[in-house]
C-alpha cells in the first residue's frame, strides 16, 4: 500500500475534478442568493411627514376620501439611501394604518428640490433638511435676539443652491425699527412680511403658502413656532422664550415635521425645522448661487474662465458694465447683494 494514496499497488487510481468535490449545504436553505430584487409593483404613494428614531409618519391617498396615515420603516434594499421629511415614497407591507400596523418604504421618488447644509463650511459631507420644498420662509426677529444678517445670507444661499423661492417675515417690530436691516437684501427680489404693532401678517402669510411647499427656518427664538401655530391652528408646536442674558433663543421644536394648511378646497404644507444658530455650505455650488440673479448672469457669460465674480476680479464684466452704470442704481444693488452671498461662501 501507498503510504502517500492509501492504495495498493494493484488498485486502480481514481481520477478526481471539482465535480467530485461534495459541497456542503447552504445553512439558510438551499435557495441560492440573488440581488435580483423584486419589483415591488403593489407599491402605493405616500408622503413623508415625521421622523422618529427609524419610524415614519406617512400620508397615503392625499386628498382623495381614502386619505389615512400611517407608520412605516425604511426597507433594507434602500440601503443608505436616507427619507427625509416632505419626501414622496411607495410603500409595501401593512399599508391600512391601524393601530399595530407596519408598512415598509421601498422606494423614493426622485425629488424636485433637497434642501441641506453642513455642519460648517469646510465640511463638504450634507445634512438633508427636507425635500420638494418650492419656498422657504425665512423667520428673522426685528431684536431680541437680534437679527443676524450673515445668517440670513446663509439661509438665501442655500435656498439659491436647491432652487428654492426665499420669502422673509420680520417679526417683534414694536421691539425694534427693521429697515436698516431690510436694506441689505433691497437688491433681492424677496417677498417680505413685516408684523405691525408686534401682530405677524398671518392672513397674508397663509395666503402667500397656499399651493405650495414651505420649509420654515430661523433662528431660536424669533418666534417661528408661535407663527406656525397661527397659520395651522390646533397643531401646539412648542414655543420658547429668549434668554435675557446671552440673547439667544432655547431651542423648542426638535424634529422636522410637515404640516397641513387649509383654506376651502385649497390647501399647504408648511415644514417646520428646528430653530438653528449656524448653517454650513460647504456643499454649495457657486454657480447655483449665481443663476439665482438672472440679469447678472446673463452679462457673467462674457466673464473669463474661472472669474470669481468678486469685486477685485480682473476684467469681470458683471464689475465693468454695471461699474460704467449701464444697469443703474438697481443693477448696483443687485450685484452689491451678490457680491455678499458670494462673500459669504467664500469666507
Amino acid at each position: 500500500m501507498s503510504w502517500l494514496t492509501g492504495l495498493d499497488e494493484d488498485d486502480e487510481y481514481e481520477e478526481y475534478d471539482e465535480s467530485s468535490v461534495r459541497t456542503r449545504p447552504n445553512p439558510k436553505g438551499n435557495r441560492p442568493r440573488t440581488k435580483t430584487r423584486p419589483g415591488h409593483a403593489e407599491a402605493i404613494p405616500g408622503r413623508v411627514t415625521t421622523m422618529d428614531r427609524g419610524r415614519y409618519g406617512v400620508l397615503v391617498g392625499e386628498g382623495t376620501s381614502h386619505e389615512h396615515e400611517l407608520i412605516a420603516t425604511k426597507a433594507r434594499e434602500l440601503g443608505r439611501n436616507s427619507v427625509v421629511t416632505n419626501d414622496v415614497v411607495e410603500l409595501v407591507g401593512d399599508t391600512s394604518g391601524d393601530e399595530g400596523s407596519l408598512s415598509r418604504i421601498v422606494r423614493i421618488v426622485p425629488r424636485t428640490t433637497l434642501l441641506r447644509r453642513s455642519a460648517d463650511d469646510t465640511d463638504a459631507v450634507e445634512r438633508v433638511i427636507v425635500a420638494n420644498a418650492d419656498q422657504m420662509l425665512i423667520v428673522v426677529a426685528a431684536a431680541n435676539p437680534e437679527p443676524r444678517t450673515r445668517l440670513v445670507d446663509r439661509y438665501l444661499v442655500a435656498a439659491f443652491d436647491a432652487g428654492i423661492t426665499p420669502l422673509l417675515c420680520i417679526t417683534k417690530t414694536d421691539l425694534a425699527d427693521p429697515d436698516e436691516f431690510l436694506s441689505n437684501f433691497a437688491g433681492l427680489d424677496i417677498e417680505i412680511f413685516r408684523s405691525a404693532e408686534g401682530a405677524v401678517p398671518v392672513e397674508d402669510i397663509r395666503a402667500r403658502l397656499l399651493d405650495h411647499w414651505t420649509v420654515t427656518v430661523g433662528h431660536s427664538g424669533v418666534g417661528k413656532s408661535t407663527l406656525v401655530n397661527a397659520l395651522v391652528p390646533g397643531t401646539d408646536r412648542a414655543t420658547g422664550r429668549v434668554n435675557t442674558v446671552t440673547g439667544r433663543g432655547r431651542h423648542t421644536s426638535s424634529s422636522t415635521v410637515s404640516l397641513r394648511m387649509r383654506e376651502g378646497e385649497r390647501s399647504g404644507w408648511i415644514i417646520d425645522t428646528p430653530g438653528v444658530r449656524s448653517f454650513g455650505l460647504g456643499h454649495v455650488d457657486v454657480a447655483n448661487v449665481l443663476k439665482s440673479f438672472p440679469d447678472l448672469a446673463a452679462i457673467a457669460e462674457d466673464c473669463p474662465r474661472g472669474c470669481t465674480h468678486m469685486p477685485d476680479a480682473p476684467d469681470c464684466a458683471m464689475v465693468e458694465r454695471v461699474g460704467a452704470g449701464e444697469l443703474g442704481d438697481v443693477g448696483r444693488t443687485r450685484l452689491d447683494s451678490l457680491h455678499r452671498l458670494l462673500g459669504t461662501l467664500r469666507a
